[in-house]
């Protein structure tokens, strides 16, 4: 029952409370690149969730089998980013074949991936909070899950935006800062749930 509890707390935790981009301000190039369109929005989230979620367990078996056991922990940063690579390159082709105008819609943003500092960021915060591969998973995939709503909250408050009448120097992306940095005071509001 209490890692069950544990459980929650971390889902609970790491989307809404720490969310990683409205609250660690990682991951913020997507966030704000990609988020023109809900459908976009969301297909970059969902490809956020499996990179993330499949990174954090793959680099969870890498540290503490190899890493670990060799005593080469020092190599951690690198050999995560070189598993984040592989799975962008895996989602990405997956999407070329599979799903053509979400790759095209993705564009640019889709290799971005690799670079995102969220993705590498919950790898290294799962070893520095000693969390085991199984709970690592769980960080991951409420993380990741964390900036999915981010991203697809702010998409359909941008599409709203483009109907209203707002002062010239106010249009695109002052607006979408303005209306970041608001949606970040608001999930500053989950702070009091933990």
């Amino acid at each position: 029952m209490e890692n069950v509890k544990e459980m929650l707390v971390i889902l609970i935790g790491s989307s809404l409370v720490s969310n990683v981009v409205l609250s660690q301000f990682l991951g913020l190039c997507p966030f704000l690149g990609v988020s023109r369109k809900t459908n976009t929005a969301a297909g970059m989230g969902a490809a956020v969730i499996f990179v993330i979620t499949l990174a954090s367990g793959v680099a969870g078996v890498i540290y503490k089998f190899i890493l670990v056991r060799f005593h080469v922990e020092y190599l951690r940063t690198i050999v995560f980013i070189l598993v984040i690579a592989a799975l962008v390159q895996f989602v990405e082709m997956f999407l070329r074949k599979a799903l053509p105008s979400l790759y095209e819609a993705l564009g640019v943003y889709l290799p971005l991936i690799t670079t995102n500092c969220a993705v590498l960021g919950v790898a290294i915060t799962n070893v520095q909070k000693e969390y085991g591969i199984v709970t690592g998973i769980v960080n991951g995939f409420a993380t990741a899950v964390g900036f999915t709503v981010a991203i697809v909250i702010l998409a359909g408050i941008r599409e709203k935006l483009e109907y209203n009448d707002i002062p010239e120097s106010f249009k695109g992306m002052p607006a979408v800062l303005l209306t970041a940095g608001l949606m970040a005071i608001a999930f500053c509001g989950f702070s009091g749930l933990l």
